[in-house]
């Protein structure tokens, strides 16, 4: 805590007082053009990967990067996703998961959080992915499987986030695209997934009109 309260007091005699203007102007609104969906997971800051100022995200974050299917929950990740599209106007949304998951790990093995009954109960948002890793994955274990455990998570989170009718209507209209990346934090590197290739590449072989997006009604 005495770090935290030190790093207010840094933040209000310097960083503040440089952007002061800045932040004066985001008292009268926020006018974001991304919703960034990402985990809860302390090691992953959006501002920092995508080196974005106050007012530029508007970030949605939870255990595992999960968006629950349209209503099948009256949680906050619903509302959230509507007021962004709907009301802020957001152009983009990002699911990005990120390497060494431990939301993903306990996907793998239910066992390890069977004695946390309300993560266990989240993570059935992500059945779907657990389906397809059995399926798909089979001759794979370890940290391998585990990475492209994540990176079905995000391919079957983007299929839940179409369930959104604010979404669909954003898709159906071309007024909103959805992009699917992972982070990986050994490498600082980001991977965004490719419909056409079928496959993550690295953001930084991609040029910025194939930076993985998602418009169709399938993957």
């Amino acid at each position: 805590m005495h770090k935290l309260i030190r790093g207010i007091h840094d933040f209000q005699e310097n960083i503040f007082s440089e952007q002061q203007e800045l932040f004066e102007r985001l008292s009268y609104g926020q006018s974001p053009e991304t919703l960034f969906i990402t985990c809860s997971d302390s090691r992953i800051n959006p501002n920092l990967l995508t080196q974005t100022a106050p007012g530029e995200l508007f970030i949605l974050r939870n255990a595992g990067n999960i968006v629950p299917p349209w209503g099948a929950t009256n949680g906050g990740e619903g509302a959230t996703i509507e007021y962004a599209v709907r009301v802020l106007g957001v152009k983009d949304i990002i699911i990005c998961g990120h390497t060494h998951c431990g939301a993903m790990a306990g996907l793998l093995k239910p066992d390890s959080v069977k004695h946390l009954p309300a993560v266990s109960r989240w993570l059935e948002y992500a059945d779907a992915t657990a389906c397809i890793v059995r399926d798909k994955y089979a001759d794979e274990a370890d940290e391998e499987l585990l990475t492209d455990t994540i990176k079905e998570n995000v391919l079957c989170q983007i299929d839940n986030l179409r369930t959104h009718p604010s979404v669909a209507s954003g898709l159906a209209t071309g007024s909103l695209k959805v992009h699917g990346w992972v982070y990986q934090f050994e490498t600082g590197d980001v991977y965004a997934f490719q419909p056409r290739a079928g496959k993550f590449l690295t953001i930084g072989h991609l040029t910025e009109e194939h930076l993985g997006v998602l418009e169709a009604p399938a993957i």
